[in-house]
């Protein structure tokens, strides 16, 4: 059994187990392309479901598997951390890189860590809650940087992936299209991505070039980035299309 089917048997297995329990059970945060499966198989699912990674258009995200008689109120296990810098002072700059190296040299699985937020002077971890005081007690220095954890609520989060707001001129809303204009591609490199299943559209793998790109899409192109399909707002003097997007900056 080759791992995208280990990983939908696990989906499902989960969401047999929470409706015949009663429960509500939880995967791990998944990638982008374990995301996939599971829009793939959600027609296969014994249970309803449903997706969040601790803040609004987290990338990494965990489902979860609801009964049918679910009667009790629930949330996701997961713990958001903040880290600074013991020693202001002496802080290095530290990047998405720096900080989720040190916590894969503690020994712990990618899934068990959510999406990473760099901000200016602290920054977040979201993790899952079983790991948080692990966390705490062993991540003592990032780089050549002492810093001091500690735990704080998803809503208190303060630092938001920045977007930069733009526009461009397109044939069609195509997504093909659309990757050409953002990443400043041939359309025939924007189809080779799409082959390749390199590019997700709300955490779904498409490989449709015809795919219509509507608003509030989240387009995620591996090797480019992640960026926001807003609107087309009129049409140049050659009939092309005039949008709006929004590209996550790094």
């Amino acid at each position: 059994m080759n791992e995208q089917e280990l990983c939908k048997k696990r989906f499902i297995d989960l969401s047999r187990q929470a409706n015949r329990k009663g429960i509500v059970l939880f995967s791990d945060f998944l990638n982008l392309n374990e995301l996939n499966i599971y829009h793939q198989c959600e027609n296969l699912l014994e249970s309803r479901s449903e997706t969040y990674g601790g803040i609004p258009c987290a990338e990494r995200q965990m489902i979860a598997f609801l009964p049918d008689a679910l009667y009790y109120e629930w949330e996701y296990p997961i713990a958001a951390l903040k880290v600074v810098p013991a020693y202001p002072k002496f802080a290095e700059k530290i990047g998405h890189r720096d900080l989720l190296g040190s916590l894969m040299n503690l020994g712990v699985d990618r899934s068990k860590i959510g999406d990473i937020l760099i901000g200016e002077d602290c920054s977040y971890i979201l993790c899952e809650e079983s790991m948080a005081s692990y966390f705490m007690e062993n991540l003592e220095k990032v780089r050549h940087t002492l810093v001091k954890l500690s735990v704080v609520s998803c809503e208190e989060i303060t630092v938001h992936q920045k977007l930069a707001e733009k526009e461009g001129i397109i044939t069609s809303n195509r997504l093909d299209s659309v990757i050409a204009c953002v990443h400043k591609l041939s359309r025939s490199q924007s189809l080779e991505l799409l082959r390749q299943e390199k590019v997700f559209v709300n955490g779904k793998n498409i490989q449709n070039p015809t795919y219509s790109c509507k608003k509030g899409d989240i387009v995620s192109v591996r090797g480019f980035g992640r960026f926001i399909y807003q609107s087309d707002y009129g049409a140049t003097n050659k009939g092309r299309l005039k949008i709006k997007y929004q590209v996550y900056q790094n």
